[in-house]
């Protein structure tokens, strides 16, 4: 089967559905849905942090870099009408401590798969990544090939830092080391500044003061503060799996925003090359949290795609 490619335009009015949510994650008590469990891979016995909803077919999602379980917010209600829904905080992040053993890519990949098998999360499970999350659920994949129904990433990482060199490496490392305590500092001032919400939020959103204050806050909530934050970023530059991709044998939908500043839309299209049978849905006027930015579309996309191993 070969790969399919959907792009959107604005100029389409029943796309122009920018920053608007239907504000159910507020109507849910989510300190009633939180959960841990306890796995053992190769970071050692680590304890994660997760939140569980709804009843049907699994989803699992993986946040990405500064991310937590909360990136999923506005997609968590929408998918537990129908699915046994669960969104990890990976060690290091959110909630979940520090591994006792060093972060890797592929150790994190082992770890999304200890994950499914601890919770009983079967075979038909539907496995959704963004960004350094969409990069350890191909490790995932390519480890366990059996184990998932689907893959969707999201505006993965990888394919863009795989080359990355160990100067460049170091540089980014230290840069984050500095802007993190300004981070933490800034975030409740930023969400109440036009101005610095969108010096702040820019590189993530394509329009911040477009974004609601609560989903941004979310956002940012723990980014600042991960204690996984420097060493997952020595973890993700650099480390190379492109070759494996084409091991990937299950369907996959690659979504991305084309406004992405992190991860540039060029490797969108690397990915498609690269995951054979793989789909590609480009958003237009969109940047890296897709599913924060165009949750409606997202939802409903992403929605179709994992429906369609159960109904074709």
């Amino acid at each position: 089967m070969g790969s399919a490619e959907t792009e959107t335009t604005t100029s389409d009015p029943a796309l122009d559905d920018y920053g608007r949510s239907d504000r159910k994650w507020l109507q849910l008590d989510w300190s009633s849905l939180l959960r841990n469990t306890v796995v053992e891979t190769r970071l050692g016995t680590t304890r994660v942090d997760y939140v569980e909803l709804g009843q049907g077919s699994p989803v699992l999602f993986v946040h990405g870099l500064g991310g937590s379980w909360r990136n999923w917010l506005e997609n968590l209600p929408f998918f537990a009408r129908d699915h046994r829904v669960v969104a990890i905080d990976l060690p290091g992040f959110g909630t979940s401590p520090m591994p006792p053993e060093t972060i890797s890519i592929s150790a994190y990949g082992e770890l999304v798969v200890a994950v499914a098998d601890r919770l009983g999360l079967g075979p038909e499970t539907a496995l959704v990544g963004h960004s350094m999350g969409g990069f350890i659920s191909t490790d995932a994949v390519t480890a366990a090939p059996q184990r998932f129904s689907t893959l969707t990433l999201v505006a993965a990482a990888g394919i863009t830092f795989a080359a990355m060199s160990d100067s460049r490496k170091s540089v980014t490392s230290a840069a984050i080391k500095m802007i993190r305590p300004l981070m933490a500092n800034r975030v409740d001032r930023a969400l109440h500044r036009k101005r610095l919400r969108v010096a702040s939020f820019s590189g993530l959103v394509a329009h911040p003061s477009l974004i609601d204050r609560e989903i941004l806050w979310e956002l940012a909530r723990y980014a600042a503060t991960a204690p996984g934050m420097i060493e997952a970023t020595d973890a993700l530059y650099g480390y190379d799996s492109r070759e494996r991709l084409a091991e990937i044998g299950i369907p996959t939908l690659v979504i991305w925003g084309r406004k992405d500043r992190l991860v540039p839309v060029a490797a969108a299209h690397d990915y498609l090359r690269r995951i054979p049978g793989a789909r590609l849905s480009i958003i237009d006027d969109t940047g890296h949290m897709v599913q924060m930015e165009r949750p409606a579309r997202f939802n409903r996309e992403v929605g179709q795609f994992i429906s369609e191993p159960a109904t074709g």
